[in-house]
């Protein structure tokens, strides 16, 4: 009896995870996950009338006019509430001991107010700056039924609650194992396949079948959290040796632009979930792995890079110059070590639309693990891809400098702010050169006096 009825179960569980590969060979949707979408947006109009109308009827009561007036003051994360004037950025140019001789002879004469715009500054970065902001979950304007989202919308009104009660119950209850059940088939075909591949003795059968199952991984990976993606520009699309450069919002960024394109993975070895993908991958096709002390060897590290870029047949390389994971509003300093080594760079800009579920990885308050389930238990993924065309570094450009040409082409393509902030500031102090140069210049100030 018991046979019969694991017999019956596996036969469309067979049936299910062979569409499924299928679909992913040869990268066609049924467009359940579209018309999904669409739904989710009517569903979050509807809300967003029931909250207006219902805040409607309270700014009618005199007694929470200034209330909700507080309540509902557009606070999103992104956008800039305070204009300041730019005065304690980090500057480009370096202290020399020439400079600092030249303001210890010179008189300088002090008055009071030279300090108020630094006051100013340091009361602006007090209530926003523009680092902290850039690592906390982008606030929505109208509120998508997630209650990690916003301010408990869900019990303004019966319907409201309701519907958020049903949302809850499909999340939790349908999406989230189904979601979990995919995702392990991606991670077991990625084990099985590569492995298959790898004993494969012919370079020129292996190649293309390494690139075939990579990205049936990652599409069926990025099928695990319903992601929608439309890729633009697709004639800019990487195809040879180099470096694809993007910004980066989640360790997700990886599954998502790989679903379209094949490249070499680089990063640190890890263990756990992560590291089964790494050491699954790594067996068909040439990613670049480094323990934890050879990555904090640059040259090593260049080395790699060198040798991975002068061989034609390889894949381009993704890199996240970043980083680190910014919130999808904005771009950060790039490294400059990929744009040191030479080649082709393939910049793209990713762009995600918080209204089906916050993208951003918060690494320092949520593991990889609570990371993966709040993605499994959200509407969905949705995100546009833009492919740029390929740059090169330019005769007498330092590499800080094509970086940075290279990182505002991209913030420009996904309307993001460009900021030269560096990422790190959310792990570590501002350097001690940055302060010595608005100390120089606060100097120079009084001395124009």
């Amino acid at each position: 009896m018991l046979y019969g009825i694991l017999s019956l179960c596996w036969i469309p569980l067979a049936g299910f995870i062979s569409f499924l590969i299928i679909l992913s060979a040869i990268n066609k949707s049924i467009g359940v996950r579209k018309a999904y979408v669409s739904l989710l947006l009517r569903i979050f109009e509807y809300g967003r009338n029931s909250i207006e109308s219902e805040k409607t009827v309270e700014d009618q009561d005199p007694h929470v006019e200034l209330v909700n007036g507080l309540d509902t003051k557009e606070t999103t994360t992104g956008s800039v509430l305070i204009n300041r004037d730019a005065v304690l950025l980090p500057q480009a140019q370096e202290l020399t001991h020439e400079k600092s001789n030249v303001l210890k002879k010179e008189e300088i004469n002090f008055d009071f107010e030279n300090c108020l715009d630094y006051v100013k500054a340091g009361i602006e970065a007090i209530i926003e700056d523009d680092v902290t902001s850039r690592f906390q979950a982008e606030e929505l304007k109208n509120w998508n039924m997630l209650t990690r989202t916003n301010r408990h919308y869900e019990f303004i009104s019966w319907k409201i609650t309701l519907i958020w009660v049903l949302g809850f119950a499909v999340r939790y209850s349908i999406l989230m194992p189904l979601r979990v059940l995919v995702c392990f088939i991606g991670v077991v075909f990625t084990v099985i396949s590569n492995a298959f591949v790898a004993l494969i003795p012919y370079r020129f059968l292996r190649r293309p079948l390494a690139d075939l199952c990579f990205k049936i991984t990652f599409r069926l990976i990025s099928s695990s959290i319903s992601a929608v993606i439309v890729f633009h520009n697709k004639q800019y699309k990487p195809n040879s040796s180099g470096f694809c450069v993007a910004n980066h919002t989640t360790p997700l960024d990886v599954a998502i632009l790989s679903t379209d394109c094949t490249f070499s993975l680089i990063g640190q070895r890890h263990g756990g979930f992560l590291g089964v993908l790494q050491r699954a991958l790594a067996r068909a096709s040439p990613h670049i792995w480094f323990e934890r002390g050879e990555a904090k060897d640059r040259h090593l590290v260049a080395e790699r890079l060198k040798q991975h870029v002068s061989d034609p047949s390889n894949p381009p390389i993704l890199i996240f110059p970043e980083g680190t994971c910014i919130n999808n509003t904005s771009v950060m300093q790039f490294k400059k070590g990929s744009f040191e080594v030479g080649g082709v760079i393939y910049p793209v800009a990713i762009k995600y639309d918080p209204r089906f579920g916050d993208a951003f990885w918060n690494s320092s308050k949520y593991s990889m693990m609570q990371y993966l389930y709040m993605m499994m238990t959200s509407w969905a993924i949705v995100c546009d891809v833009w492919y740029l065309p390929p740059m090169y570094r330019q005769d007498g450009e330092s590499a800080i400098d094509f970086a940075n040409r290279v990182k505002g082409v991209i913030a420009k393509q996904g309307g993001l702010v460009d900021l030269v902030w560096d990422g790190q500031l959310k792990r570590m102090k501002p350097k001690k050169e940055w302060k010595e140069i608005q100390q120089i210049e606060f100097a120079n100030r009084l001395k124009s006096d």
